[in-house]
């Protein structure tokens, strides 16, 4: 029955530490920016050859 809370209390530590993750990533504005990534495809990329064939 020990090993039942020690479980549940490392997964509330990591539910815990993943909420923090988010809530950083939020705040530091990671998901601000909605418009670049759908759009981004459409745009040709050019890739440096570095092959010296």
């Amino acid at each position: 029955m020990k090993i039942i809370f020690l479980l549940i209390g490392i997964s509330l530590i990591v539910a815990l530490g993943f909420l923090f993750a988010f809530l950083w990533a939020v705040r530091s504005g990671q998901y601000e920016d909605e418009y670049t990534p759908s759009v981004r495809i459409l745009f040709d990329q050019q890739t440096k050859n570095t092959s010296d064939d």
